[in-house]
């Protein structure tokens, strides 16, 4: 009897350098690449679908926190979310990383776990990066093994009644939540440092509540 192997997913390690990754991005059916000379920054609509992101919600509702950043800054509304960590051994949350693999080809041994946000009315993440700043505080806790975050991969599994657009304030592009859609972009510049033109803002919820995902990617394996 003949079997048919499953065809092994690319790896593109850590996604730097970014051309390959992009390369593969934009190959992808339906994605749309922001036009700027600034950042890397791709829109993928209904990427999951709504019945895995209604189990999503529903795992980020069970264990939700506090959310916290990694360096004060003596502001205490700057994040005002709340965040769960998703056990990747769930079948709902493999699932959805397996579409988030598949659509950037990252290896997932340089990704960190999956989390999930909760935004409730009035709540924000005002503007920030997600790379962690090498002259900061913390930069050596957070970075001395992985290295520093690569490309953030971040999906929108509601829509809220009003508000919680993602603003990317560089390039003065706002993106609306919609169930299932995709944000990717890259954290570095070509030469590898980062890249402080993808400051962006979780803006407030005016009404209903906004989940979203977010799976970041490391210069080298996670943990």
């Amino acid at each position: 009897m003949q079997t048919h192997a499953t065809p092994a997913r690319p790896s593109l390690g850590s996604g730097y350098p970014s051309e390959p990754v992009v390369e593969h991005i934009m190959a992808q059916p339906g994605v749309q690449r922001v036009p700027s000379a600034k950042l890397s920054l791709f829109i993928r609509r209904a990427l999951i679908p709504a019945n895995l992101c209604a189990a999503l919600i529903e795992r980020i509702d069970a264990k939700r926190r506090p959310s916290t950043i990694a360096d004060a800054n003596g502001d205490p509304t700057f994040r005002t979310s709340e965040t769960c960590d998703l056990d990747s051994t769930d079948p709902v949350v493999a699932a959805a990383e397996a579409l988030i693999f598949d659509f950037c080809a990252l290896d997932p041994a340089h990704g960190e776990p999956l989390q999930g946000q909760r935004y409730a009315v009035g709540q924000e993440f005002k503007a920030h990066t997600d790379y962690f700043d090498p002259h900061g505080g913390d930069f050596a806790k957070y970075c001395s093994v992985a290295g520093n975050r690569t490309w953030t991969v971040m999906l929108y599994l509601n829509e809220p009644g009003a508000g919680g657009a993602t603003r990317f304030k560089a390039i003065d592009k706002i993106v609306q939540p919609e169930t299932g859609k995709l944000l990717a972009w890259n954290n570095l510049r070509a030469d590898g440092t980062p890249n402080p033109a993808t400051l962006h803002h979780g803006m407030k919820v005016r009404e209903g509540t906004k989940y979203v995902l977010t799976k970041w990617f490391r210069e080298r394996p996670w943990g």
